[in-house]
């Protein structure tokens, strides 16, 4: 079945965790939809990630944002910052996650601060905000077999942890993806 991939703005607080991080970067990868980011929202959720964990080496997050933008070479966004000043949200330090989305033509922005993103001056851009939970779960609904074979990989991409299907499943659940595990757990023997 053909479908065409939406255009989705990835917000910095939906690639701090890592297994979202890793679940939605491997959609991308898979082309069930074309990721956008910016180098801002790359330094927020790593400076973010650092703050909150100073265990965890800058460097190995470094690595990681390299590793994202090698994997989807056409995530990262230029050219949006002119449109900044026409954003007008609650907190201004989020008007460039819109700003990009409009430059990259993008039709979703993921996020969990969605009282961040009001509907009205979203729906001005064209733009609609989905938490992960509600972008995945849809994803699911349009195309299951690939959103499951794309779930199977970031799975596979743990080649250290070596978690089994159901403690994937759990971890996703852990990182609030609640409708979308209730989805996909009837297929935990395909992950």
């Amino acid at each position: 079945m053909a479908f065409e991939p939406l255009v989705t703005v990835y917000d910095a607080c939906v690639l701090y965790p890592f297994h979202l991080r890793n679940l939605l970067v491997q959609c991308a990868v898979d082309r069930l939809v074309e990721a956008r980011w910016t180098n801002e929202i790359h330094a927020e959720w790593i400076r973010n990630l650092s703050m909150n964990n100073p265990a965890i080496p800058i460097s190995h997050l470094h690595a990681a944002r390299d590793l994202m933008n090698a994997a989807v070479p056409s995530a990262t966004v230029t050219g949006y910052k002119a449109i900044i000043p026409s954003i007008v949200l609650p907190d201004a330090n989020d008007r460039h996650v819109v700003a990009a989305a409009v430059a990259a033509s993008a039709s979703i922005i993921v996020t969990w601060n969605v009282r961040d993103f009001p509907t009205a001056e979203l729906h001005k851009n064209g733009l609609q905000k989905q938490t992960p939970d509600l972008f995945l779960s849809r994803l699911y609904d349009r195309i299951p077999d690939l959103t499951i074979e794309a779930v199977a990989r970031a799975r596979r991409n743990l080649r250290r942890s070596k978690v089994s299907p159901g403690e994937f499943v759990q971890a996703l659940r852990r990182q609030k993806l609640v409708r979308f595990t209730a989805k996909i757990t009837a297929h935990l023997s395909e992950l």
